[in-house]
């Protein structure tokens, strides 16, 4: 059994009658519970939850801190190919658009990861486009190799693989992996994604658990908001991340709430998520899974990030180019538009005006001979 038959049982449920169901007695009933179930999960993503976000905030602050204390962990991503063998109606780097790829030598990967080690970060996620051809498991195990020498912590968001070849890539130094679902409704995904390897639903939303199997130190999931109803596509990560974390306690489980953002083409998303429906996630998430990290992208902008750090994030990027190569200014197509541009001195400042101490570095790989 995998999240698959969860999901197929989950998805049975009448989401819409739930939603207006759902009334203050509920969400009050979930905030006084310590752990919360599939209904309370409900309760803070219906519209009745809306008029409570102030004490669900209250609470989060409060789990946040006792889980995990007055620090945010930063780190950037570095794209290191743009090649990418999938047409998906909502990316820049989808197969159908005509524009120069790129794909990073050793070399320049080196200059990139020198170029981000300057800033003080330690912990980077490696992404490339979907292409087994372009950017095969060798190509990646390759740039972690380069990467080692200047970064303690490695996850990497690339096309699902098999459980052997995570396993060849741990023993490589990667720790954490990241791999969104982008849609956990199967008929909004069929539709969103026109064509290649990643149509298969199933071999996606598999990934993550072929990671915890793998043995990577944190698997990170998550939903691109605004692609299908956000309150179902939220509580359906969630509830991936519940089931990850209840099987693999040995995993860190996280979860991330990227919405939409302008990029290549000019698809138009289906749910408009707007800054209070993203803090209602996030509070949501933080009830569901106190232990669990909580990630925000440059997606958001500065001002609302400068919020939310209060309200359950665990983790945040700085400095980001989602171009390959744009840490060393020769960058290509940006895989979307960011909306905070801030570099990592700026980050570090905010975070300590807002009474957070910036963690650059919380770990690293010890047992160098397992290597």
């Amino acid at each position: 059994m995998s999240f698959y038959e969860s999901l197929m049982a989950l998805e049975q449920l009448p989401f819409t009658e739930l939603w207006k169901e759902c009334g203050p007695e509920d969400v009050k009933r979930a905030l006084a519970k310590d752990k919360l179930d599939e209904e309370d999960l409900l309760a803070l993503l219906s519209p009745a939850a809306g008029q409570h976000l102030e004490e669900m905030a209250q609470k989060a602050q409060r789990l946040t801190r006792t889980h995990f204390g007055h620090v945010m962990q930063l780190f950037t991503p570095m794209y290191v190919a743009d090649f990418c063998v999938n047409h998906c109606t909502y990316c820049s780097f989808s197969s159908i658009y005509d524009f120069p790829r790129k794909k990073l030598t050793l070399e320049e990967v080196e200059q990139e990861a020198a170029a981000i080690a300057s800033t003080g970060l330690r912990h980077i996620l490696l992404l490339t486009g979907e292409s087994r051809r372009d950017s095969p498991v060798s190509y990646v195990k390759d740039c972690v190799t380069v990467l080692r020498k200047y970064f303690s912590s490695i996850g990497i968001e690339v096309n699902p693989l098999s459980q052997e070849e995570y396993k060849e890539l741990a023993h490589a130094g990667v720790d954490g992996l990241t791999i969104y679902q982008e849609v956990y409704h199967r008929e909004t995904y069929e539709k969103l994604h026109v064509k290649g390897p990643k149509r298969n639903f199933r071999a996606r939303l598999d990934a993550p658990e072929r990671g915890c199997q793998a043995g990577f130190r944190s698997v990170n999931v998550g939903a691109l908001l605004g692609m299908y109803d956000w309150r179902q596509e939220a509580f359906m990560a969630a509830m991936h991340a519940r089931y990850l974390q209840d099987r693999y306690p040995g995993c860190e489980i996280g979860l991330s709430p990227p919405r939409f953002r302008p990029y290549l083409g000019s698809f138009n998303p289906e749910s408009d998520v707007t800054d209070r429906a993203l803090v209602q996630i996030i509070l949501a998430y933080r009830l569901f899974l106190p232990r669990s990290g909580i990630t925000l992208s440059t997606r958001e902008p500065a001002r609302l990030r400068d919020r939310l750090v209060h309200l359950g994030v665990t983790k945040m990027s700085a400095g980001v180019s989602t171009e390959v190569g744009g840490h060393t200014g020769e960058g290509g197509t940006p895989q979307f538009e960011i909306s905070d541009s801030r570099g990592v001195p700026e980050i570090r400042e905010m975070l300590y005006r807002s009474g957070l101490q910036p963690v650059f570095k919380d770990w690293d790989i010890l047992a160098e001979s397992s290597i």
